[in-house]
Formats: C-alpha cells, sequence, structure tokens
C-alpha cells in the first residue's frame, strides 16, 4: 500500500547474503518535498517479536486494537473432556441402543446416571445437582438436555431401568456369550447403611464392616471379564444358593445349551454340583477343591507330595469324584507365601495369649473366672483363624496352651498346593488350559474392586426399596461395563497390560505367578509410553481430560440479556489427544 505524504509506516527489508535471508523492520516517515517523494527512517524495530511488528504496522495502517480482556469474556467454564470419553464411549459401544431402540427422557436419564457414577459416584440428590444448570460440574446435563431434572426424576428412572434389566442382559449375553462358551461367575457383599430394606440381612461381611447388614450380588462375565448381568440376594444367603438362579439364566434366558461355567471352590461346592450340575445336559464346570478335600486325597495317598519333585501340575484320579479330572498343583512361592503367614498369625496369637494369661496373675484385680477367661482367649483364637493349632488350658486363676506341632506339620504339607476339578474332557480342554480358566475369576476380583471400591462404588448403600437396590446395583455393572471397554482401549497409555500373550509368554508354567510383559514393565519403570507420553491410571487420566474445558463467550460490547455467545473447547493436549484417538471419540457429541 502506498504511503500517504507524511505518513510513518513499517518498511521491510530483505538482504541475502552468503545463504543467507536477514530480514529488517524499519519505521519510515514517507512524505514529498519538492514534487519528489523521499523516506526518512525514524527506526529499526527488527529486535522485536514478528507478532509484535505485525501489530505495529496493522495499528500505523489505521487499525483498532482491544485487549482481549476488554472485547471478550467468559460467562462460564464447563469440565467437558472426560464427559466426551466416557458419553462417547458409552454411544460407540451401542449401550445407548441397548437401553432403548428409541430416543425418551428414561434413556438420557440412565445415560446421565452411568456417566456420573464413572466420573464422580455420589448419591441420586449429588448427581441431580451436578447436571442441573444453576450446579453443573460439567457439560453431561448440557449433552442429554437434562439441565432443569430433579432428583426424583432420577428415582423413577431407575424403576424403568429395572423392568428393562433382563431385555438389557439378553442384550448383553447375545453380544457376548456365545453356545459352549466360558462364563465366569462369582459373588461379593456390600454393607447396608439404610433402613428397612427386606435385602439387608446379618450375613458375613467381606468388607469387614461387622455390625451392618448386607446385601449380596453375584456377577456374571464372560471369558475376558466383560460383564452381562448381575443379580442381588439376601445378605444372608450363602454363595452356593445363588447358583440356581445364575444356571436358569444362562439356560433359559440366554438361551445357551451348552456351557462352561467357571466358579470359585466356596460357590461350586460339593454340594452344589452333586444336586444342580452334574445331571444338566450341556453344563459343565470348572472349580476348585477346598482344603479337607485336598487333605483327604493326601490321606488316600492318591495326591503325593513327590508328583511335584520335577514338575507343578499332575493330573490325578480318585473314585470320589466320578467323571470328573483333577489336576493337582504346586505353587513353591505361595508355599513360601503361606508359611510365612501361618507363622506370623501363630507368633501373633501367642502375644495375645499371654497378655491373658499375664492379666490372670497380675497383683491388682486380676482376670478370674474359667468362663471369663475363655471369652477372651476365643476372641483372640478366632481373630487369627488358628485356633486348631493350639491346645488350651483354662482354669479359673490360670491360662496356659502349647501349640500343636502334628496339626500346624500337616497343614504346612499341602502349602502351595491346590487342585482344579472339571467336568470337561481332555480332547476339550487341556490340563494346562483349566488351570487358566480357573484363574480367569481373578478378571472377576478386579471388577467387584472397581464396583466396590476403586473407580464406581456401589456401598454405602441408602435405597429402601428392594426394586432400588436392585436397580442401583445393575447401574453400577452397566457402569463397568463401560469402564471394561474404556480399559481395553486405553491400556497403552495406562499401566495396565495391553500385552496379556506377552505376559502369558513369560511364565514358565500355568502355575507359576503372573508377570507383566515386557511393555508393561516399561511403562511402570519409566512412567513413560512409547510415544514418550506420561503414563495413567484410569482414575487420573479421567481427571486429567477433565482440564478440556468447554467455555460459552459472549463480547462485553453486547448486552448480557441479548444473548449472543459463542462455544469455545479449550485445544487438547498430546495426552489428551492420544485417549480420545484411542477411545474413537471426539469432543463433539
Amino acid at each position: 500500500m502506498a504511503a500517504r505524504d507524511g505518513s510513518v509506516h513499517v518498511a521491510t527489508t530483505r538482504r541475502h547474503y552468503k545463504g543467507k535471508t536477514y530480514e529488517s523492520h524499519l519505521l519510515r516517515r514517507t512524505f514529498r518535498e519538492d514534487g519528489k517523494v523521499k523516506h526518512e527512517t525514524l527506526g529499526n524495530i527488527s529486535h522485536l517479536p514478528s507478532a509484535l511488528v505485525d501489530i505495529v504496522r496493522r495499528g500505523l495502517r489505521g487499525e483498532t486494537f482491544v485487549a482481549a480482556s476488554e472485547a471478550l469474556e467468559i460467562v462460564r467454564s464447563l469440565p467437558h473432556g472426560h464427559v466426551a470419553a466416557v458419553l462417547g464411549t458409552l454411544r460407540k459401544i451401542g449401550l445407548q441402543q441397548t437401553l432403548d431402540p428409541m430416543p425418551s427422557p428414561m434413556r438420557n436419564l440412565i445415560e446421565a446416571m452411568i456417566v456420573s457414577r464413572i466420573l464422580a459416584p455420589g448419591s441420586k440428590l449429588a448427581t441431580a445437582r451436578g447436571v442441573r444448570i444453576e450446579t453443573a460440574v460439567s457439560t453431561l446435563g448440557e449433552q442429554l438436555g437434562l439441565e432443569t431434572i430433579t432428583e426424583d426424576k432420577f428415582y423413577a428412572a431407575l424403576d424403568w431401568l429395572l423392568d428393562r434389566q433382563q431385555t438389557i442382559e439378553g442384550v448383553l449375553a447375545k453380544k457376548h456369550l456365545e453356545d459352549g462358551t466360558m462364563v465366569l461367575y462369582d459373588t461379593s457383599s456390600s454393607y447396608y447403611t439404610g433402613t428397612h430394606c427386606s435385602l439387608a440381612k446379618m450375613g458375613y461381611s467381606r468388607d469387614r464392616k461387622t455390625g451392618f447388614p448386607q446385601i449380596n450380588y453375584g456377577l456374571l462375565c464372560n471369558r475376558d471379564g466383560c460383564p452381562i448381568a448381575v443379580e442381588v440376594f439376601e445378605g444372608n444367603t450363602g454363595d452356593p444358593k445363588t447358583l440356581t438362579i445364575q444356571i436358569e439364566k444362562l439356560r433359559e434366558r440366554f438361551r445357551l445349551e451348552r456351557i462352561v461355567l467357571v466358579g470359585d471352590r466356596g460357590t461350586l461346592t460339593e454340594a452344589r454340583i452333586r444336586e444342580e450340575l452334574r445331571d444338566v445336559p450341556g453344563l459343565d464346570w470348572i472349580s476348585a477343591l477346598r482344603s479337607p478335600a485336598i487333605r483327604k486325597l493326601v490321606d488316600q495317598e492318591v495326591l503325593q507330595p513327590s508328583l511335584f519333585d520335577k514338575r507343578d501340575l499332575a493330573e490325578i484320579t480318585s473314585p470320589d469324584y466320578p467323571d470328573e479330572r483333577l489336576i493337582a498343583c504346586y505353587n513353591p512361592l505361595l508355599a513360601a507365601e503361606r508359611k510365612r503367614n501361618r507363622r506370623g498369625l501363630l507368633e501373633a496369637t501367642e502375644v495375645r495369649l499371654d497378655k491373658i494369661g499375664a492379666a490372670t496373675q497380675r497383683e491388682k484385680r486380676p482376670l478370674r473366672g474359667k468362663d471369663k477367661i475363655g471369652v477372651r482367649a476365643g476372641k483372640v483364637l478366632n481373630r487369627h483363624k488358628v485356633g486348631k493349632h493350639f491346645q488350651l488350658t483354662i482354669t479359673d486363676t490360670t491360662l496356659s496352651y502349647r501349640r500343636r506341632p502334628e496339626r500346624v506339620e500337616a497343614e504346612a504339607a499341602l502349602d502351595g498346593i491346590y487342585v482344579i476339578r472339571t467336568s470337561v474332557g481332555r480332547k476339550d480342554l487341556k490340563a494346562p488350559e483349566a488351570v487358566r480358566a480357573y484363574k480367569r475369576l481373578s478378571v472377576v476380583e478386579r471388577a467387584f474392586r472397581c464396583l466396590k471400591t476403586v473407580d464406581l462404588k456401589v456401598r454405602p448403600i441408602y435405597h429402601r426399596l428392594e426394586g432400588r437396590v436392585r436397580a442401583h446395583v445393575f447401574l453400577c455393572m452397566l457402569a463397568y461395563y463401560v469402564e471394561w471397554h474404556m480399559r481395553e482401549a486405553l491400556a497403552p497409555i495406562l499401566f495396565d497390560d495391553e500385552d496379556s500373550e506377552g505376559a502369558e509368554a513369560m511364565r514358565a508354567s500355568v502355575v507359576a505367578p503372573a508377570r507383566r510383559s515386557p511393555s508393561a514393565a516399561r511403562k511402570a519403570a519409566a512412567k513413560r509410553t512409547q510415544d514418550d507420553l506420561p503414563v495413567h491410571s484410569f482414575r487420573t487420566l479421567l481427571q486429567d481430560l477433565a482440564t478440556i474445558a468447554r467455555h460459552r463467550v459472549r463480547p462485553r460490547s453486547v448486552n448480557s440479556d441479548s444473548g449472543v455467545t459463542f462455544q469455545q473447547v479449550t485445544i487438547p493436549t498430546p495426552v489428551q489427544h492420544r485417549a480420545l484417538d484411542l477411545l474413537g471419540v471426539g469432543l463433539t457429541l
């Protein structure tokens, strides 16, 4: 643009010298004198950053600049990235259509509760506040159109979900189970802190929360640990008694003609196998023997320690288990650990018994009475579960004890030994595969950890109505279903091991303890991924993604009542980009 007479502008010159280009920015005044155009250099601004030079140039041309803080204002910012990741995954894996093929307000409410359970577990009141426009803690309410919702609607949605549970589980079973497949089953419990729920009963607390009633539930997963169905039981229901309804569910509702059910020794007991499994056509099982049964095999000389002189796995037979295969395994590391634990428990018990003995001999207010001394001693023995290894002598004034070395040695002889039992024939399942299948129950245990403590926090349970409790547990299972898929996709940037085949190849035997793959070990040591990104846990990755915010911005010159605004989303970091790419979702839902 030609400069006006007497105008000041920025002139840029370039000079090439010895293969290099030198650029100069000069402030010049252009004027006309005696009919001739002349230039006067007022200063050299080449030392300024190029962006500032451009502002000077544009300012001298007549443009007006206003500070960004004076031109625009952020009306509101809400965390968005973690919502996009979880809600996007929920929809990508088809759970939205599984909940209800047709769009509906109830479906939106259930989606909101599932996503909230993963992002920030809380009560239904907290969930409602978190999505309402006045108290929103993320963009979830905006994405699902729930910005004016109340908690009563969420309770109604729970009732709607319970009515659809069987249909939803049927769709998941059709997607993740097939005839002849292996199904993992395990049970757990959570303590109940509400009142008047008919499901809450005093029973065995796996949470070691004494004094609270329990609610039990059983979880069915496919062989990879993907949750399929969950059933809630009264808190005093024994694990074996939960089995009948699961078999009916697999055979009648899911229409599976052939199943291999994998359960632990506390669920698939001898009585359950004999009464409910043995004569069911198409139903096989994989479980393990309990310690008394293993002791009986040793006494019968069916199982001998010499079997493990040169190997850690051997198939044995016993007339007590007709039409079954018994696979005996020996893990020396497990044996050493049990020996250490037993020694520690015995020593801790002796210390406490010595204190009781000292209390009977003290000068002031000595402990007296055979009953009182016995009660205190019984509590000590029950505390560490080693009472069978001690012989107590109690009088009204004394307590003495001795170890029973023969019992300690008898128990120690079984250290590290476990026996897998299965009805699956050798042609269909080799012995190492049977052991590996039983060990797959660890993925169900991981599901319970996520459900109860780590991520989803199914407890504490406050609902009073039985149906609401069932719906709450089912909702938590659906949340874990989404989380399971997210973990599978995000494994390369999590501490999780994404190379299961590589980890398996590292084991000398299926009986040996599981090891991390080389790639997972490198991640854990360096805290960096192969593409040099920081490694996350699932929870910290969600926190990282939450820093992607959606800002509502408006010009300051616009009247605040006009409603003229636009959306601006935080630019993702490389880690956030990678996470979203692995999930296959975007920031726009």
